[in-house]
């Protein structure tokens, strides 16, 4: 299901037409984050940096570090092998889908994802308010999904969310709340991309505007 594509540590090859004061920003994930089956400028976090702009945040194009069917442990492997180097003005985590849809158990995702928390907050260069984590969508309301116990994915997916929320407030970072919004494509066709899984353009916008507020605030205090 979320397995197949081969793109990662993406930086936008477009011109940057911010100054040399932009803030740096780093995007780790997986196939929501890198946006499998839509086109790269539809990927949320391209989407949240013009709109940061458009606030007059100055913002460098994201550098992204996600795949299509990654885990908590293949991200953090993933990262040890792009060796990026912060600090980052902002450092966003979605991690989770894949862990849920492999059966694995929830107390292994709260260790990893604990521990991917704690580096994204050292990407940050220690400063935690400069840290935001999206909820897991839930995958079980899309056409893929047909003919599988939707409320048994749903229910796994709050699980292994109610995990990524606490950990978050524990460590003092931002959340945004992605996944009422995702369960919208249970009845809006436009939400969904072409392959009948992965969120569409339109939704990526929605999880942007959802995120714009939380980082608006670390820019302007």
């Amino acid at each position: 299901m979320f397995v197949g594509c081969a793109q990662t540590a993406y930086h936008s090859s477009t011109t940057n037409i911010m100054s040399k004061a932009s803030h740096r920003f780093l995007a780790l994930g997986d196939s929501y984050t890198i946006g499998e089956s839509v086109d790269p400028r539809e990927r949320w976090p391209i989407h949240l940096v013009h709109m940061l702009r458009d606030e007059n945040v100055a913002m460098d194009d994201p550098l992204i570090i996600a795949r299509t069917g990654w885990t908590t442990d293949e991200l953090d492997r993933a990262i040890d092998d792009a060796d990026p180097h912060g600090p980052f003005d902002l450092v966003s985590l979605l991690i989770g889908v894949n862990n849920q849809y492999r059966g694995r158990g929830a107390e292994e995702y709260r260790k990893e994802f604990r521990d991917l928390l704690q580096r994204a907050i050292d990407f940050a260069g220690g400063n935690a308010t400069h840290v935001v984590v999206l909820s897991i969508p839930d995958w079980g309301v899309t056409p893929f999904a047909g003919g599988r116990d939707r409320q048994k994915i749903a229910r796994e997916i709050d699980l292994f969310n109610a995990i990524n929320s606490e950990e978050s407030a524990s460590a003092g970072v931002g959340y945004v709340d992605v996944t009422p919004v995702s369960r919208l494509a249970a009845s809006d066709a436009t939400l969904v991309a072409g392959d009948g899984l992965h969120p569409s353009g339109k939704m990526y916008a929605d999880w942007a505007r959802l995120t714009l507020p939380k980082v608006l605030s670390m820019f302007k205090k």
